[in-house]
């Protein structure tokens, strides 16, 4: 079901195109019981996707205001104190108007502005879509609690075509607006998730409008597709080089040209599905590494001890590299690296031939190429 949320609920980073030029005028209206003097907090995310305040007022007799000038649209929320939840919209200049309850500020109701208003459009069907995937979640845990196992399976295939159902909403909803900014955060939502092919992802941004290609989100989003063509089997590996446990540097090129096959392994210690792979990997490595087969492992964690610490306690017996900067590694943004476990087999010619084999897939792969 974790998908299913990351298809339907994951789209509501949003930016939008302005309507006026002379700032915009956010008016908010409260219904609740909510004291007079209750702080209202308006905030967005930094370059490091940190929370930071913009500005902060208070409620008045249930209503409340923001103004200013927003000199590019911008995802921004609200917070009230001291409510837990917040309510995402686009801050653009023209007139937004929020509407909400100060326990229900999930549905919070936007409008006002030509992206906003599709923004609307788009949750009001996606909302209906997630209360359905939550009913077959609860669903699925009580008839597993009853060890109610035909109840299970059905469900199982009901949620099946219920991920069909959500991901179809997703393309048909961006195929259809191609003028609107909520279309590409669907489009890189697609892709993070890993929900439709490379071709299929691009073909959907082709769509677009000019207006929208040129966007922040857009252009961050062809950066990624552009860093997917050059990760993609039948592409010539990108080149690194990182420090190795002992502090020297090691390039990719260094180790292609050792032997026949090279497998670079994105993992980290704390990756459990990584650590749980491992054995599979070492068992092939030790297999054919007589044979010309290479492995060199990108580690992404931030403590070296814990890096230096698994290699040593699952028997890792090949090159090892790291910049300790998780996600944030030049290595995992140059190879589009979003999810770990994540491999790329390539030939002696440095050629992607495959791309996250695991299990007995791995070996299979490995014996086809070197045997």
């Amino acid at each position: 079901m974790k998908k299913v949320f990351a298809i339907v609920l994951g789209v509501v980073f949003l930016a939008s195109c302005g309507s006026k030029s002379d700032g915009y005028t956010l008016n908010g209206t409260v219904e609740g019981d909510l004291e007079n003097g209750t702080l209202v907090y308006l905030k967005t995310t930094d370059s490091l996707n940190q929370v930071v305040d913009i500005d902060t007022t208070t409620v008045q007799n249930g209503v409340f205001s923001f103004k200013g000038v927003q000199a590019e649209p911008k995802l921004h929320y609200i917070f009230l104190q001291p409510n837990r939840g917040n309510i995402p919209f686009v801050l653009e200049n023209g007139d937004i108007e929020i509407e909400f309850q100060k326990d229900s500020m999930n549905y919070a109701k936007l409008k006002g502005t030509p992206q906003n208003e599709l923004f609307m459009d788009f949750m009001n069907e996606s909302r209906s879509l997630s209360e359905r995937a939550m009913s077959m979640q609860n669903d699925m845990r009580t008839a597993a609690q009853q060890r109610d196992t035909a109840t299970v399976n059905a469900l199982r295939e009901e949620v099946i075509e219920f991920q069909e159902e959500a991901k179809n909403f997703n393309i048909e909803f961006a195929k259809s607006h191609p003028d609107a900014l909520i279309s590409v955060l669907i489009i890189g939502n697609l892709m993070m998730s890993k929900a439709l092919p490379a071709d299929e992802i691009k073909a959907l941004f082709e769509g677009l409008t000019p207006e929208m290609k040129a966007t922040e989100p857009a252009k961050e989003l062809k950066a990624r597709l552009d860093t997917m063509k050059s990760t993609e089997i039948g592409a010539v590996a990108p080149n690194f080089s990182a420090p190795t446990p002992s502090g020297e540097p090691l390039a990719l090129s260094e180790v292609t040209t050792q032997g026949k096959l090279t497998l670079v392994d994105f993992w980290a210690a704390w990756c459990r599905p990584c650590r749980m792979e491992n054995p599979n990997i070492v068992s092939v490595y030790n297999k054919y590494k007589d044979k010309g087969f290479n492995i060199i492992g990108v580690s992404l964690d931030t403590r070296a001890e814990d890096w230096k610490g698994a290699i040593e306690a699952d028997g890792l017996a090949w090159n090892h590299i790291s910049n300790l900067k998780r996600f944030q590694d030049p290595i995992a943004e140059l190879y589009n690296i979003d999810a770990i476990p994540a491999a790329f087999l390539l030939d002696e010619n440095g050629v992607i031939v495959a791309r996250d084999l695991r299990g007995p897939a791995l070996e299979e792969k490995v014996a086809e190429l070197l045997n």
